[in-house]
Parts: structure tokens; C-alpha cells; sequence
């Protein structure tokens, strides 16, 4: 769906995540800029999110109070507003050597099926932490690897595998802005492929769902 703006793109996406809270179960939260008023917004509208346990589609290897670190985004525009906490936060332990946090989140997604998974796409086209190319595109056992770092900033990360992120009722991108505009036309308007991570992840037995702001979907072509 394509709204005016990244206002009105956030507050759908915030809606979206209410209703997942509302329903209880397994949500997957992402970083960057993007979601932080999506985030807001959902905590408006649903304040009690004690029927759902969060968890992250990738995290960076820093600590939890780190600027850069996805759990601290949320900590800052969500948690604080809620009324009722969630019943669990399984938060990737940055920290961590990269190789102990993968596994140890590895570990702890398994047996999970999320209610919802909260995606963004990079102008490059990555979607969690799986950049163009990586091989971790082609993993099919593990749910969370040590992933090599993006561009700006280096910094190792850890990130759901494609199958975790697929395994999902209903995954959520939310994009905005026009230089995610051609990221978004080869995810969504063109073949599947590496070169463009988020064209591969969708739902598995599951609803994809696109948010976009007009912006960010200036390149797609009219019939979608």
C-alpha cells in the first residue's frame, strides 16, 4: 500500500504492529531510522503488550545503550510509552562475541514462529542484517548468524537467518524516502534475487505486507 507520506506510512505500520500486539505472540522488531514513529504510534494505540514476547531481525554487535544499536531504538520509542510491558524481550546480546550471540540467539528461536516480522529495506536493497550477495542468503539450517558488517557503519552484526524471517503469519516492510525508491522497484517489481536481499524474503504460509510512502514507491511501475 502506498500513503501520501512517511508520516502517514508510519502510522499504518504502527497500526499493523497494535493489532499484532493485541493479538499476543512473537513479534520481530527492526532498527534504523524508519520505524522509530512507527514504533511511537503502536505504542499509542495499544498500551498493554503483555500477550507478546520481542524479538530482533538483526541486531549490531554493540552494546545494548549503544546509538547504534537496534534493541536500544526500541527501548528509547517504545518500551517507555507502554502502560504494560511486554511478557518477554529476547534481545540479541550484542555484547557478546558475534559467533556466541548467533548462536545463543540460534538457540533461543528455536520452536518460534513469529506473529509478525517488522522489516525495512536499505538503499542497497539488504532487509535485516543480509546484504547483497552474502552468504548467509543461502543458509537453510541455522535461524541466526554472525553476519558480515554493511558499508556504513563496519560493525559485525547478528541477523535472523532467511528461513527464521520467513517462518512468520505476516511480514511487515515498512519503507519511506526516495532513495529507497529503486531498492524498493527491485524488491518488489522485479525477478528475485542476491544482488537484492529483500526480494527474497516473504512470508512463508503467510501475508506479506508493503508500506511504502509515494516517495519510496516513485519507481514501481503503475500496474502494482
Amino acid at each position: 500500500m502506498v500513503l501520501d507520506d512517511a508520516t502517514a506510512a508510519a502510522k499504518r505500520a504502527g497500526e499493523l504492529l497494535a493489532h499484532a500486539a493485541r493479538d499476543g505472540g512473537h513479534i520481530a522488531l527492526s532498527g534504523g531510522r524508519t520505524p522509530a514513529a512507527a514504533y511511537e504510534a503502536a505504542a499509542r494505540l495499544q498500551p498493554d503488550w503483555s500477550g507478546a514476547e520481542l524479538w530482533w531481525g538483526d541486531d549490531r554487535c554493540v552494546p545494548p545503550d549503544d546509538e547504534r544499536s537496534n534493541y536500544a531504538l526500541v527501548a528509547q520509542t517504545l518500551l517507555p510509552v507502554l502502560e504494560v510491558a511486554p511478557a518477554a524481550i529476547h534481545r540479541i546480546r550484542g555484547e557478546l562475541d558475534p559467533g556466541e550471540a548467533a548462536a545463543e540467539y540460534d538457540t533461543a528461536l528455536r520452536g518460534v514462529r513469529l506473529r509478525l516480522n517488522f522489516l525495512g529495506i536499505g538503499p542497497d536493497g539488504h532487509t535485516a542484517s543480509l546484504f547483497p550477495n552474502a552468504p548467509g542468503l543461502h543458509e537453510r539450517e541455522r535461524l541466526a548468524i554472525a553476519a558480515e558488517p554493511g558499508l556504513d557503519p563496519r560493525v559485525t552484526r547478528v541477523t535472523m537467518t532467511p528461513p527464521m524471517l520467513a517462518d512468520t503469519d505476516c511480514a511487515l516492510f515498512l519503507v519511506t524516502g526516495e532513495d529507497k525508491a529503486r531498492a524498493v522497484r527491485r524488491a518488489f517489481a522485479e525477478q528475485p534475487s542476491d544482488a537484492t536481499p529483500s526480494s527474497l524474503i516473504r512470508a512463508r504460509d503467510g501475508q506479506t505486507i508493503v508500506v511504502l510512502d509515494r516517495a519510496a514507491a516513485s519507481e514501481l511501475p503503475a500496474s502494482i
